[in-house]
């Protein structure tokens, strides 16, 4: 398949699609063992979004948000793109600005894994690291503050409030469950992070049906180690997030998502990372508990629900936590 028409590169740009073609389409996984105690009538699937070229699902976005900065000319020769990021938009853009050749600048906290430090460089970006106990806030005010300082060399791509990063996902994501489940997916479940992923999809899936369930995902407590998500109540808000979207927001402690993941290696097969692993989480809580109501109503319990695999296990293997089982 080919991904659709308005994230392609303007004609000049031509020879780089090979890569950005790529991005999207990614496939819908069933998982059966882990629900196994669920009944027959409950479904849960994961959309396998390392399959994107850059390993992650913040492919989707960094591809539509320098896409756009293109045609509008806010990205230009002699500029470099900077944004501060958890690990994998900033992958995205270093991996996207390699096959432009635009320069890429990106801050994020020192703690994330050092998978994700050896990528960055691999690819070329320049990196520079904030405060872990800020987490990523303090990567968002260090790119406010090099940008403020120096306007004429940034194109600032500010994930977290550009529309560009949540219409990424209303015109691909989103129709590509809706395609994938046949429009029969009743509960979308998805944690919060720049939350353009849960806006974007959460919007595209009401606008096919009104009925579907949105359920948010975030941490519960502020120091937490689900990288790539938001505790709300304590960090910056993104600009782009909706709250009036969320049909109920579900907290995720990160001991859970260590041992989720664990279980989806040696019980589904799947190497998964920390969010993915929470976005598994959250959604067998939904699941139980459409099965409690069905059981008190007594009603034959029914879902199709769908979350986001954000990306694989590849950037989280020097976590301690695999070999922990008391984690």
């Amino acid at each position: 398949m080919h991904y659709p028409c308005y994230m392609r590169l303007p004609h000049e740009l031509q020879q780089a699609t090979e890569i950005v073609d790529l991005i999207g389409y990614t496939p819908l996984i069933r998982l059966r063992r882990i629900t196994r105690h669920l009944p027959e009538g409950i479904e849960i699937y994961g959309k396998a979004e390392w399959f994107n070229p850059g390993g992650s699902v913040k492919d989707r976005p960094a591809w539509n948000i320098v896409r756009t900065a293109i045609e509008r000319g806010e990205l230009r020769p002699g500029k470099r793109l900077l944004d501060a990021t958890s690990g994998n938009t900033g992958i995205a853009f270093a991996m996207i600005g390699a096959a432009l050749g635009f320069g890429v600048t990106l801050c994020m906290p020192a703690n994330v894994s050092p998978e994700r430090k050896r990528i960055l460089n691999a690819y070329g970006a320049e990196v520079i690291l904030t405060d872990p106990l800020e987490s990523s806030d303090g990567a968002i005010r260090k790119a406010r503050q090099l940008y403020a300082e120096q306007p004429e060399r940034y194109y600032y791509a500010d994930q977290y409030n550009n529309p560009a990063n949540w219409q990424a996902h209303y015109e691909t994501t989103g129709v590509e469950i809706w395609q994938q489940t046949e429009g029969r997916i009743t509960h979308f479940v998805a944690g919060l992070g720049t939350t353009g992923t849960f806006v974007g999809v959460g919007r595209r899936l009401r606008a096919y049906n009104p009925a579907v369930q949105l359920v948010a995902l975030q941490p519960d407590s502020p120091f937490h180690g689900l990288e790539g998500l938001k505790h709300l109540e304590t960090a910056i808000v993104p600009g782009i997030f909706d709250p009036t979207l969320a049909d109920a927001t579900l907290e995720i402690s990160t001991e859970d998502a260590y041992r989720m993941a664990r279980r989806l290696a040696r019980e589904e097969g799947l190497l998964v990372g920390v969010s993915a692993a929470a976005a598994v989480v959250g959604s067998l809580r939904v699941a139980e508990q459409i099965v409690r109501d069905a059981e008190r109503n007594g009603e034959p319990p029914h879902a199709v629900i769908v979350t986001i695999l954000c990306d694989s296990a590849d950037k989280y293997l020097s976590e301690r936590f695999w070999d922990d089982e008391t984690v």
